[in-house]
């Protein structure tokens, strides 16, 4: 039998702020969108133009809040999960969606992108290089 692989790795922003919910003694849910930004050809003009995609992605249990007064609108992030296909009925009609059950999630914005990366202290993460201690 062969096996089935479900994983999904994406990065995007967050279209709205995320949504914390929790039913009783059921585990938290955390709930936000994303938009990644795909270059589409226009087949108008022949340039390429930013084609938004949007992914509803959910983050459960004790990290979704701890997490949720940090992911706010505009925020970009990575997210590792696997797709989710659910159907519900709204008004007597069949809808269905595809969303990402998040696993692992990363800040990933962008400040200061291409400078050293200092730490919490302040320091430089770089290796200090010893050119003067080598014998050659």
């Amino acid at each position: 039998m062969k096996m089935a692989i479900n994983r999904v790795t994406i990065m995007g922003n967050l279209t709205r702020d995320a949504e914390l919910r929790k039913k009783g003694d059921a585990a938290s849910v955390l709930t936000f969108g994303l938009a990644i930004n795909e270059k589409k050809k226009d087949s108008e003009t022949g340039e390429y133009v930013d084609a938004p995609v949007f992914v509803d992605c959910a983050l459960f249990g004790a990290r979704a809040e701890a997490l949720a007064p940090y992911l706010t609108k505009g925020k970009k992030v990575s997210v590792d999960g696997r797709l989710r296909y659910h159907s519900w009925m709204k008004n007597e009609e069949k809808r269905h969606a595809l969303s990402v059950l998040v696993t692992d999630i990363e800040f990933a914005d962008s400040k200061g992108a291409g400078k050293d990366t200092v730490s919490a202290q302040g320091q430089s993460t770089e290796p200090e290089t010893y050119d003067a201690d080598i014998p050659f």
